[in-house]
């Protein structure tokens, strides 16, 4: 099987004084995150003390938990990755528990688009690997089982998956990838929030990334920035606040 182009942090960097804001392109992005998932169920939370980061942070202070357990550290990983792809058009929340055939984290990704182009909105699924070993084709796997557990409102076509991890995708796992039938894509992301690298294959592109890419935003100054999304080429604004 041929192998799917990927995009990814390949693509040219380029620099900015400050974040660009493109005339041409529009996120169609509903500042109420909760309008992008009305009609979808999402299975329990598995926890009622927190439902996000700060509410995570909070509840670790006044009940002590141990910040050097495996399971602070992998709790506290999941709501950092939602909480940063937020910036770039997620809404995520925290689903893992019993039976979740090894999803983390559910919700919708509100493309970028043209001004006048309609609103796109794919349901994502996401799987976080709170790992020391760099991440491998046995992962893409994984990730291709979950499609067969998810929940009845991420069935069907519509639908893509990530994996998210510390660490860079290997070369086995970016072969793996394009591999797949599934439309699936990979992230890297830092404990800080930091997305260092963004990944999908060829399914992914056709079930409706087509003209999405990645860039690195440098600063004149030289620092590494962060990955920006673009629209058939242009940048996409992250979204603050």
């Amino acid at each position: 099987m041929l192998v799917r182009r990927i995009f990814g942090t390949c693509r040219p960097q380029f620099k900015l004084r400050a974040p660009a804001q493109s005339p041409a392109i529009s996120r169609h992005y509903s500042r109420s995150p909760h309008d992008e998932a009305e009609g979808l169920i999402y299975p329990d939370s598995p926890s009622k003390n927190h439902w996000d980061l700060p509410s995570f942070l909070s509840y670790a202070d006044r009940a002590g938990l141990d910040r050097a357990s495996t399971v602070y550290k992998g709790t506290l990983f999941e709501y950092t990755v939602g909480a940063s792809l937020a910036r770039y058009g997620f809404y995520l929340r925290r689903v893992g528990g019993a039976s979740d055939a090894g999803i983390d984290l559910l919700g919708t990704w509100t493309l970028p688009r043209p001004r006048s182009a309609p609103r796109a909105t794919l349901r994502v699924l996401v799987q976080c690997k709170f790992e020391k070993k760099k991440p491998g084709p046995r992962h893409i796997r994984e990730l291709e089982g979950s499609f067969a557990g998810a929940p009845a409102g991420w069935a069907g076509d519509g639908v893509v998956g990530f994996m998210v991890s510390r660490m860079e995708a290997t070369k086995g796992m970016r072969e793996a990838l394009g591999r797949s039938s599934r439309p699936m894509g990979y992230l890297a992301c830092g404990e800080g929030g930091e997305v260092r690298q963004m990944l999908w294959n060829g399914r992914a592109e056709e079930e409706g990334l087509g003209g999405l890419g990645v860039v690195v935003r440098r600063f004149e100054d030289g620092r590494a920035g962060e990955l920006v999304l673009t629209m058939n080429g242009a940048p996409v604004p992250l979204i603050e606040g």
